[in-house]
């Protein structure tokens, strides 16, 4: 679900305005057991159906790996459970929720979260978790409305430099080259664009370029997410340097080389260089599986290290008759033990701190994604951030003929209203 979270974003954030009006047209939401909105714990429904499981799956691997741990926790727990991968998440989601009988469980994006708790769909049971602390901060707040945590998450990806070791050494670079600076980033892609491609290449998204925000110290919004930061000089500093990149020809969007992300366009050899998540290890596998490349971490900018993380939760329906085995069942699912078990046959990372030394330990190619965890920053989740950010994306492949300070000034009106709702 992440890499479609990530790569699909744009197409994801208009359908779910759609699937939320839908949603919140439904017959209501029952209030019966479980946390709404508000308030402190609460008992939770028990019944003895089957639970009911509807997942936004990335493929044949992750369906097979989630069936396979549902079939064990029925086993051991009594308690039955389908899992459904969904066809399109967000729209039977929001069907589910109008008819009143919604899946028990299911994944839930960043971006669909505020919707889904402010029309009442969600149980917010993040105070009924054994252990919070183990997950990592940056997470949590990711699914935490008005200081309550709506649900765990799931497991989670984070943005890196992709380099293709066979260009790298036919430009006369070695690892000592490797770029820990944005200096360093504009050498080593100026040198790598030769033999008809590119040094560097990534998709024209805030969900890429994003990470060079961070590295100067700007965001979308405050921590708060009560006000609108675009137009910062920080993230001025951010585009320009990318423009900067785009105008001397050593970057090129992937849109630019005819493909639709940079994954392809790295994995085809059109770019050396990619700045992608650890989504893209799977689909170098399976898709490019000659091409050899190493993975770093992204250069530090002028205010250090900084990432963007990619995320979705484990929610449970507020209707749902069986929220007491939903709560056990996501127990399971995001106990250190199973995450690793789901970075072994989909690779992903796990949420939890407790599994970050095994997992560097037996994926050590992949450490770069790990290590910038601490560093790594979400997108706002605030309702109706998400048209603003899908609207920002459609701008930015534009950027290289495009004013920077009038492109920004533009998504901060649009931002500012968006949080004032």
């Amino acid at each position: 679900m992440q890499r479609r979270t990530a790569r699909m974003l744009t197409a994801g954030a208009m359908a779910l305005t759609a699937a939320l009006t839908l949603s919140a047209c439904g017959s209501g939401f029952s209030s019966s057991g479980g946390n709404g909105s508000g308030g402190g714990a609460a008992k939770l429904t028990s019944s003895d159906d089957p639970l009911t499981v509807l997942i936004g799956s990335s493929g044949d691997a992750e369906t097979a790996a989630v069936k396979s741990a549902a079939a064990a926790w029925s086993k051991s727990s009594g308690t039955g459970a389908t899992v459904q991968p969904a066809n399109n998440l967000d729209q039977q989601l929001a069907q589910g929720f109008a008819a009143g009988k919604p899946a028990d469980v299911f994944y839930v994006s960043t971006s669909s979260l505020a919707g889904y708790a402010a029309n009442g769909s969600l149980l917010a049971y993040g105070d009924q978790l054994e252990d919070t602390s183990d997950f990592y901060p940056t997470l949590t707040k990711s699914f935490t409305v008005d200081d309550q945590l709506y649900c765990a998450p799931k497991d989670f990806s984070t943005l890196a430099l992709f380099i293709n070791t066979k260009d790298w050494k036919a430009a006369g670079l070695t690892d000592s080259d490797v770029p820990t600076t944005w200096d360093q980033l504009r050498t080593v892609s100026e040198k790598l664009t030769r033999d008809g491609r590119v040094g560097l290449t990534t998709s024209p998204q805030i969900e890429r370029l994003g990470a060079f925000m961070t590295q100067a110290g700007g965001a979308l919004t405050n921590g708060a997410q009560t006000k609108a930061t675009v137009d910062s000089a920080a993230n001025v500093e951010a585009l320009d340097y990318v423009k900067g990149l785009l105008d001397d020809g050593s970057m090129k969007f992937s849109s630019d080389l005819g493909e639709s992300w940079g994954g392809d366009a790295f994995g085809k050899d059109k770019a050396a260089m990619t700045i992608e998540g650890n989504w893209l290890t799977g689909a170098m596998s399976s898709s490019y599986p000659s091409v050899d490349y190493k993975v770093v971490a992204l250069p530090k900018g002028p205010k250090g290290s900084g990432t963007l993380q990619f995320t979705n939760c484990w929610g449970i329906a507020k209707d749902s008759p069986n929220q007491k085995a939903a709560l056990s069942f996501v127990e399971k699912m995001t106990s250190t033990d199973q995450q690793l078990a789901f970075a072994k046959a989909f690779g992903v990372m796990p949420s939890v701190e407790s599994a970050a030394g095994t997992w560097k330990q037996e994926y050590p190619q992949y450490a770069a994604f790990l290590d910038q965890a601490d560093a790594a920053q979400g997108l706002p989740n605030a309702s109706g951030t998400a048209d603003v950010i899908a609207d920002f994306d459609s701008k930015l492949g534009s950027l290289r003929t495009t004013d920077t300070k009038t492109l920004l000034e533009g998504v901060q009106k649009n931002m500012a209203a968006a949080l004032k709702g």
